[in-house]
């Protein structure tokens, strides 16, 4: 570990006969830190002040601390398998900015914005700019070192008071976590209060529903303004659970295929598009764009928000009292656009196509980036799990039809 010691520079004496109080370093060779101290030879004693000089208590006091903090600073870079590839230049800088206060004075916003411009995907930005949000709200002028372990255990019990869950919480402080990471990779501070504060998760609801439940929400008599919600439900179970953001935006279908950049990967990806898709395609088809959500909505936000609250809302409804108020009864109260990608995994999954190939189909990368390669090859595969899944669900269909038929003769 590198060394640090007080060090009175007796090259250049001043006009009032003192010399510069310096810290020398000791990594690859040593290097001088200026202070804003002074003293003579009978005022020094090597490592302190003598009891001759004026204030020596106060002075001694503040040379102590400028040791202790470039100290711990070497510390936390040792500690993190940074200082052994450091060069002398690097570690100076670092000491300086650490004993200016300008690494410790900086707004974590300003620095999280800079991070932001490194980032290219709309989505992810979305993410951060949420956590941004969250913290000018609750500390706008915290700083890397104001986010203490103390201080990440408040911000997370502030957003549980808020509302929110603990996988919610999870995604801001790992967000948090995330611009650290960066200012430490780019040797802009050395802070890191995570070393002692763990984030939460919690395992994740089950999204996956059973197919004939599936069949149930398909065949439902829905109200008229919840009908095209539930069609747009069906038409991503069809399309594999295609993510709303790249379904509005296709503009046409290619020899039965649909072909697009993935918003959340930025990666090519095709969809054979069987006749149970092409029916809701056609129902629903739009002038700028394949369906018409964004010909008649501005966001597609917009329209997925209210494509969760509508699909909570399908089932039984009375009317009660003067007013004929509404009572609902739900058939999937807990059900989200989301549920259509889970259950068309799980049901693949249950009909023994390989992991692999439902990897593929969910547009996840696979392994490693040679086996990614592949991919392309094995789109028939895709396509064929793709047939399976949807020659199953006819068959459930079937099924319901056939009890329906037996519980109405009996």
């Amino acid at each position: 570990m590198a060394t640090v010691k007080l060090y009175l520079d007796t090259r250049r004496a001043r006009k009032d006969g003192t010399f510069p109080i310096k810290i020398m370093v000791n990594h690859k060779g040593n290097f001088l830190i200026r202070t804003e101290f002074y003293a003579n030879n009978t005022d020094w004693d090597g490592s302190l002040y003598t009891t001759k000089a004026n204030n020596y208590r106060s002075r001694n006091m503040q040379l102590r601390n400028i040791i202790n903090k470039i100290e711990n600073l070497i510390f936390e870079l040792e500690n993190d398998n940074r200082l052994n590839s450091m060069q002398n230049t690097k570690l100076k800088e670092l000491i300086e900015d650490k004993l200016s206060g300008r690494t410790d004075n900086m707004k974590f916003l300003d620095y999280l914005d800079k991070f932001l411009e490194t980032k290219t995907k709309v989505g992810t930005k979305k993410v951060y700019i949420s956590t941004r949000l969250k913290i000018e709200e609750y500390d706008p002028k915290a700083t890397f070192s104001t986010i203490t372990p103390e201080w990440l255990t408040n911000f997370e019990n502030w957003l549980k008071n808020k509302g929110g869950g603990i996988n919610y919480i999870g995604i801001q402080l790992r967000n948090i976590r995330a611009v650290f990471n960066y200012a430490i990779n780019n040797e802009y501070t050395t802070a890191y209060p995570f070393r002692k504060f763990k984030i939460k998760t919690e395992k994740t609801a089950k999204r996956a529903m059973k197919p004939d439940d599936i069949i149930r929400l398909r065949d439902y008599p829905c109200e008229p303004h919840q009908v095209k919600y539930r069609d747009m439900f069906m038409l991503i179970f069809y399309l594999i659970g295609i993510n709303p953001v790249d379904l509005f935006q296709l503009k046409n279908i290619n020899d039965d295929r649909i072909d697009y950049i993935r918003a959340k990967t930025g990666k090519r990806y095709s969809i054979k598009v069987y006749p149970e898709a092409m029916e809701i395609i056609e129902k629903y088809k739009g002038n700028d764009y394949l369906i018409d959500i964004l010909d008649t909505w501005g966001k597609y936000e917009d329209f997925t928000h209210r494509m969760n609250i509508n699909l909570k809302q399908i089932g039984e409804v009375k009317r009660v009292g003067l007013g004929e108020k509404k009572i609902r009864t739900p058939l999937f109260p807990n059900i989200t656009i989301y549920h259509a990608r889970h259950s068309w995994a799980t049901i693949a999954a249950y009909l023994d196509i390989p992991k692999d190939t439902i990897a593929a189909a969910l547009g996840h990368e696979m392994g490693s980036e040679t086996t990614a390669i592949y991919i392309d090859f094995d789109q028939q595969k895709v396509d064929q799990a793709n047939r399976k899944v949807l020659d199953f669900m006819k068959e459930v269909s079937e099924w319901i039809k056939f009890i329906d038929a037996l519980q109405n003769i009996f």
